[in-house]
């Protein structure tokens, strides 16, 4: 589903405002109540594991190359198979003006390969399956109604999920623009993350 300009920009606004008060919350059992770091912010250090289980420098990743970093739910949520699809479309655009695709999900490092074929994918997949990274960043909360699905893709019991997010991130890991709908149905339209892109290297 396309999200609106206008509403993107609510968004944005709202996580600018509300930033700074993740730490009084880190996992909410609500997602309308997530408190995602502000545009401006440096991405904290994260740890990911990739497809092999082995430990990814994240932000040496990101020092190295402009980064459209995605946090999805997991190889399990159809609308999350769909966002992926189309920003392997869109990747040779991205790519063009700058940035690699980096997308991360609560999926254990096993569980991420068949969602890597499915789409062809030739961007990165990496594991937070343990939920800290989008705890950090302020995206986490604790699902109930996803609890099996979740735990079979991830490997744990948390039930911590995160809001689906697009975060644009320059080389000094500076978030230069921030979404997230705590509707999972809805994601950025890839025109307006191509729009966003290209704003983010000026």
């Amino acid at each position: 589903m396309i999200m609106s300009r206008y509403l993107a920009i609510i968004l944005l606004t709202l996580g600018g405002m509300v930033g700074t008060m993740s730490a009084q919350n880190p996992v909410p059992t609500s997602a309308q109540d997530i408190h995602p770091l502000p545009v401006g912010a440096t991405l904290p250090d994260i740890a990911v594991t990739t497809i092999d289980g082995d430990p990814f420098d994240l932000m040496a990743a990101v020092k190295a190359q402009p980064t459209v970093l995605v946090y999805y739910r997991g190889g399990w949520c159809p609308f999350c198979n769909m966002q992926l699809a189309s920003l392997q479309k869109i990747e040779p655009t991205l790519k063009e003006i700058g940035y690699q695709i980096i997308a991360i999900s609560a999926d254990r490092p096993s569980s991420l390969l068949p969602t890597l074929d499915r789409h062809s994918l030739t961007y990165t997949l990496l594991s937070d399956s343990t939920m800290a990274g989008a705890k950090a960043l302020g995206i986490a909360w604790q699902s109930t109604r996803s609890g099996r699905k979740l735990e079979r893709a991830s490997g744990m019991d948390h039930h911590i999920l995160p809001v689906p997010a697009v975060i644009i991130l320059d080389r000094k890991g500076v978030i230069q623009y921030l979404y997230a709908n705590p509707n999972y149905r809805v994601r950025l339209d890839g025109d307006d993350l191509i729009t966003a892109a290209r704003a983010g290297l000026k």
